[in-house]
């Protein structure tokens, strides 16, 4: 007898939730501009990210997951900014997994999550490079709250962790054999 993933379990119950009951339109919005401070963050803290960035100013990206969506304009700093509803979308970007555990596979084994672009191929260019050359340091900023060896040890417990769980999945995988593998 087959048995029901908890995790599928997990998300058809917080899609179904999602569905009777969607955030109110203020959540959302502070959300998305919580999403925009973190983003501009990790851009300050690479000048050749605000330097390409200058050169899309006043240009809109939509990203889509599901339900979800954000949409950002670039400033003439070099930074982002939500876009006004009216603007229309230089490019967009939809995220094509479902299924955020599939997504959060994909990002251990170390890809990028499965996309469908539309639109300005300069723009996305530009959104790539970020995307391949943008990390954020978060011991960095961690170690301004707890201290460089807590935040040092903080690393190196979810550095440990995520390695245990690329192995889990591998493991997993290989006992799994080809037909498992392609399912993954």
């Amino acid at each position: 007898m087959a048995t029901q993933s908890p995790f599928l379990l997990l998300e058809n119950l917080a899609r179904s939730m999602a569905t009777r009951f969607p955030p109110p339109a203020w959540l959302v919005d502070e959300a998305q501009r919580r999403v925009v401070l973190l983003l501009n963050h990790v851009l300050l803290q690479e000048t050749a990210a605000t330097s390409r960035l200058v050169r899309q100013k006043g240009r809109v990206v939509s990203v889509q997951w599901r339900e979800l969506s954000i949409r950002l304009m670039v400033t003439p700093a070099g930074l982002l900014d939500l876009a006004d509803a009216a603007l229309a979308a230089d490019l967009s970007l939809a995220l094509t997994d479902a299924s955020p555990w599939a997504m959060a596979q994909s990002m251990l084994r170390g890809d990028k999550p499965a996309l469908r672009i539309e639109g300005d191929v300069q723009l996305a260019a530009e959104v790539n490079w970020l995307a391949d050359n943008l990390r954020w340091d978060l011991e960095e900023d961690l170690s301004r709250l707890v201290g460089d060896v807590t935040a040092y040890r903080i690393g190196q417990v979810a550095r440990q962790a995520v390695q245990a769980m690329r192995h889990f999945q591998d493991s997993a995988r290989s006992r799994a054999g080809p037909a498992g593998a392609a399912a993954a």
